[in-house]
């Protein structure tokens, strides 16, 4: 045991996704494309006494569920100061539902000295996340790292890497919210996606068995699959995407928020960048 203890995990965009129902959480999850940045959630955890379970954002106390449900079932009784930082911005579509709790489960089991394994705390976060309906496959690409496809229903951290190179450049715009819960909880608009995702998924498939992959590329099926959804809706990010794509560029909606990702710059977008790097202790 020790006094403080850290673990990061990485933001997650993503591409494409359909929803893979389930009675039991442990086996709900999602199929579809993502790719991990460079930036994420680092969790600095300290023991709370007296104060039970408190969790900051950047410095701010927030109500954050996912993360105390996190707390709770993998240490129940521990009073512990929860402490989070990033510099991407939360409900935009960067995963940091997943990652927040990912981060904090290990930083915890280091600090108690609980002994889990990687794929415990991993199955764990994802199972929270889909109790609290905030995510469904974030988790599996921040376990794993790098630009990921997953194909194969039945296993939410099973995932396959394409060869995309390892810190090619994305640049990102959020301009708002949406809140995944409402999604996910819509029975028309998710057969919608899974419609969508079912013609996405093969395409992916096939990028799955081949040497090199260009991002480009992975993101012209995002973009198809944004469109054939009904998800992209939201006039800036429409916009955007269009203002890439007349530079020559690919950019698509990022899911599930409404903003953009892409290869090129554009207006009032920040630059990041694809990272192999999963999630880690400190």
């Amino acid at each position: 045991m020790t006094d403080t203890a850290q673990a990061f995990a990485p933001g997650n965009i993503s591409g494409v996704f359909k929803i893979i129902a389930h009675d039991d959480p442990s086996q709900m999850h999602s199929l579809g494309l993502g790719y991990t940045v460079r930036e994420g959630v680092t969790a600095t955890v300290n023991e709370n006494g007296g104060h039970g379970i408190q969790v900051l954002f950047n410095g701010e106390a927030i109500d954050f569920p996912t993360v105390i449900g996190l707390a709770t079932r993998l240490a129940p009784g521990a009073e512990l100061m929860i402490d989070l930082q990033t510099t991407l911005p939360l409900s935009s579509g960067f995963g940091l539902s997943g990652a927040s709790a990912l981060a904090a489960g290990f930083a915890i089991d280091r600090l108690l000295g609980l002994g889990h394994s990687r794929h415990e705390l991993a199955m764990l976060a994802h199972v929270v996340e889909v109790e609290q309906l905030t995510g469904l496959g974030d988790v599996c690409a921040q376990y794993h790292g790098g630009c990921l496809v997953k194909l194969r229903p039945g296993d939410p951290l099973a995932a396959e890497a394409l060869s995309v190179d390892d810190g090619v450049a994305l640049h990102y715009r959020y301009f708002s919210q949406i809140r995944t819960r409402d999604i996910l909880a819509d029975p028309i608009r998710r057969q919608a996606i899974n419609q969508a995702a079912d013609v996405a998924l093969a395409e992916l498939g096939d990028l799955a068995s081949q040497a090199k992959v260009d991002m480009a590329t992975t993101i012209e099926i995002s973009r198809r699959f944004a469109q054939d959804s009904g998800l992209l809706a939201h006039e800036e990010v429409i916009r955007s995407i269009a203002e890439v794509e007349e530079s020559g560029g690919a950019a698509s909606m990022i899911m599930l928020g409404n903003a953009v990702y892409s290869t090129l710059p554009f207006t009032g977008s920040s630059p990041t960048a694809l990272s192999t790097r999963a999630v880690e202790y400190i």
